[in-house]
């Protein structure tokens, strides 16, 4: 067959209006626990007003943060491997660009994925091929090795535009680090209702990428923990309890204007309007937490497991007492439990905006499940917010049960105008 006998193609196709060609199925893939587990094309079709919804990519603010909390989580940090600023923001360029079609639920390039030349490899891989947008959001944020390295000197030109806030987080009881999967020179969450469209995403950033940066480590995630606004329920986490009753919502405009978004006079303009986001990779030593009795899990979190509600008494929503007693005269809340330590009375008032997810990431060596939550925090600043939490958390008997194995501290520039390209303030 000549090029000429070949049916003419659209040089710029969208994703929704292949819907009715490409069939949607089910993959399951053995290592992700049924992280790509999804609906039959009827169950599709029958919700799509619930999974077509576009958000809306520039804006004041980045989306993915306020966005209410989606199903599905790929998250990756990138190292640079390039030295050169202009390649940098030919990178972030071409990012943006990606990232702007991505999130439209159309295609990467001019091409796409099967609308180009057959002899070259196509400019979109191809995996979410008749799949709607997903409610896709894409959120960019800049790590500190971006502006100087280990031993402090400047890269990119950059170091006068490193925030104070990006100080590194200080170590914490209980921490067993590794350092092939925290840090990184920049990282961006990709989140969505599909869990192949938040995958597609990162695979073709990295792609784009290839020869400037690469992947540092990566993390799925399934079943958010936490709702970011009062129209959705609250999560539980891998132990089974409801995790984030008392985060910060979308509708608490006073809360995010105090503990989520940079302000003027807080450090660098260029993040003014954006926010500073912690990543925590948290374990959970999950066969011993199931050997629990059902009181103990109660005491050491501090809520009942059912309703959320806490151990004082009310419902879920109901504030803590935590002076309140039992009938023998022991606090109905232990001085330890989780819900005691966590909350702002015992830290300054501070709160965070909190969107992380679960993941189980195969077994061990000794055939536990390799499980636990990947937390997200957005926060004004780290290290008036996240860390006297964490600090306040030294003492939570729930460390028993999990182990910090990663982090990552990122500062999230605010959202763009159209015909801007992500970081684009820091090159001004």
């Amino acid at each position: 067959m000549t090029e000429s006998d070949r049916e003419p193609r659209s040089p710029i196709l969208t994703r929704r209006g292949l819907l009715g060609a490409a069939g949607v199925g089910a993959l399951v893939t053995a290592g992700g626990a049924g992280y790509f587990a999804r609906a039959s094309t009827e169950d599709v079709t029958a919700t799509s007003a619930a999974v077509d919804d576009v958000v809306p990519f520039h804006g004041a603010y980045q989306a993915g943060i306020t966005t209410p909390v989606q199903d599905r989580l790929h998250f990756a940090a990138f190292d640079l491997t390039t030295d050169d600023r202009d390649e940098l923001i030919s990178l972030l360029r071409d990012w943006t660009a990606a990232a702007e079609a991505m999130t439209a639920g159309r295609e990467v390039g001019t091409y796409g994925a099967v609308a180009g030349p057959e002899q070259a490899p196509p400019e979109d891989t191809g995996e979410a091929l008749g799949l709607p947008a997903s409610r896709l959001t894409l959120t960019i944020g800049f790590g500190r090795s971006l502006f100087v390295d280990p031993q402090g000197r400047e890269r990119f030109g950059l170091g006068d535009r490193l925030p104070d806030a990006l100080e590194p987080l200080p170590h914490f009881a209980f921490d067993e680090m590794r350092d092939d999967i925290s840090g990184g020179d920049i990282a961006i969450q990709a989140c969505a209702d599909d869990p192949q469209v938040a995958v597609h995403a990162i695979r073709n950033l990295a792609r784009i990428g290839f020869g400037r940066a690469s992947v540092r480590y990566s993390q799925l995630g399934f079943g958010r923990t936490s709702s970011t606004t009062t129209a959705q329920a609250t999560a539980r986490n891998l132990m089974g309890f409801k995790d984030g009753t008392r985060n910060v919502k979308a509708e608490d405009t006073q809360d995010l204007t105090d503990w989520v978004w940079v302000r003027t006079g807080d450090g660098p303009e260029w993040m003014v309007d954006g926010s500073y986001l912690v990543t925590r990779k948290i374990m959970m030593r999950i066969e011993t937490w199931d050997r629990e009795p059902l009181l103990g899990q109660e005491e050491i979190i501090g809520r009942v497991k059912g309703t959320g509600a806490p151990l004082s008494g009310g419902d879920e929503f109901t504030e803590p007492d935590f002076a309140a007693r039992k009938a023998g005269g022991a606090l109905a809340i232990p001085k330890i439990a989780h819900i005691r330590l966590a909350h702002p009375d015992q830290h300054g008032g501070a709160r965070l905006l909190r969107r992380g997810y679960n993941f189980v990431d195969g077994t061990t060596e000794l055939g536990q499940l390799a499980a636990g939550l990947f937390f997200i925090a957005y926060q004004r600043d780290p290290h008036r917010q996240f860390v006297p939490i964490q600090q306040a958390l030294a003492v939570d008997v729930l460390n028993e049960y999990i182990v910090h194995v990663s982090s990552g501290l990122f500062a999230c520039p605010p959202g763009l105008a159209e015909g801007r390209f992500w970081g684009e303030q820091l090159f001004a």
